[in-house]
């Protein structure tokens, strides 16, 4: 009898702490984080560039708090937002974003798209994030307005870099992009943006929705100055300090989220390697709403001249 109260009461504080576990990420989900990193790229001389990256925002129109966070962002007048892909977790989401991103759409702005972009996202056991990756793809779900969220964004002027290059001149400087469309579903083609950098652009950036290595590899070797991608949520359930689990691709977890040099523990100027910026993104799938010791965030990058400036994160 008594084992059985003690059972009892166990399972009872196990079924509390759940609970209360479970309240906490969904708080935590919804508590949108603005981060700010420091990265010498510039050439020697050179101006600060502010650059917003935008990631995995999975937006439903329901959403109006997060959509009401995004808008603020338009005050920080970025010289450029990068937006890495995930836009969408709704079909009738692309309104609902436009009228969030408002005045960032007029300024410079690049994209590549996420297979959340394409497919809608379906309910699924958020423990197998934590399994090896079994190379199941959810493309048998319904497609969403992918067409249309393209549209929005190119009509407001920002440069699709779906598996093709592209330049803008931002601030003053000439800026060379490269980008690929989402490695997680295959859909990048390398050899279209296969090459060198442009030498004679001031700044190189690869962009990409998922980091897996042959990416980053590829970007790495042609000179490009710095990688941006998501597609990680940070490891969206994390161990405290933020020490994540899995990446949901080939990318150490170590790499999760933030700056970091590609290859792991290369130097700067050090042939075939760049920076790496992975943001761990200001969304979930609309079914499982729950972030661990992860705060969904955006992050403001500014790009400061080489010599003599280490990279710094700010939380």
């Amino acid at each position: 009898m008594r084992l059985t109260r003690i059972a009892g009461g166990l399972g009872a504080a196990g079924m509390l702490g759940g609970a209360a576990l479970t309240a906490y990420a969904a708080w935590e989900a919804r508590q949108y984080t603005l981060r700010q990193v420091t990265v010498p790229l510039l050439p020697p001389g050179a101006d600060p560039v502010r650059v917003l990256h935008l990631s995995d925002l999975h937006l439903t129109p329901g959403q109006v708090r997060k959509q009401a966070w995004l808008n603020e962002l338009s005050a920080l007048r970025p010289d450029l937002v990068i937006n890495t892909g995930d836009n969408l977790a709704h079909r009738n989401a692309v309104g609902p974003l436009a009228d969030a991103l408002g005045g960032l759409l007029d300024r410079p702005g690049v994209f590549v798209l996420g297979s959340n972009d394409y497919f809608e996202p379906s309910l699924r056991n958020p423990l197998r994030y934590l399994l090896p990756d079994d190379g199941h793809r959810a493309t048998h779900r319904p497609q969403l307005p992918w067409e249309a969220l393209k549209r929005m964004l190119t009509h407001s002027g920002w440069l699709d870099l779906t598996n093709t290059t592209g330049t803008l001149e931002v601030a003053g400087l000439r800026f060379a992009f490269a980008g690929v469309d989402d490695p997680h579903l295959s859909l990048d083609r390398l050899d279209a943006v296969a090459g060198p950098a442009d030498p004679h652009a001031d700044v190189r950036l690869g962009v990409a929705h998922a980091p897996y290595l042959r990416v980053l590899d590829a970007f790495a070797r042609d000179g490009y100055d710095a990688v941006i991608a998501g597609h990680t949520h940070g490891g969206q359930v994390c161990l405290p300090g933020g020490r994540a689990l899995t990446t949901n691709c080939d990318l150490e977890p170590a790499r999760a989220r933030g700056l970091h040099r590609h290859p792991a523990g290369s130097l700067p100027g050090e042939p075939g390697s760049s920076w790496l910026h992975v943001s761990a993104g200001l969304g979930t799938s609309p079914y499982v709403r729950l972030r661990v010791a992860c705060r969904p965030e955006a992050t403001l990058l500014t790009l400061v001249p080489q010599a003599g400036v280490e990279a710094a994160l700010v939380a």
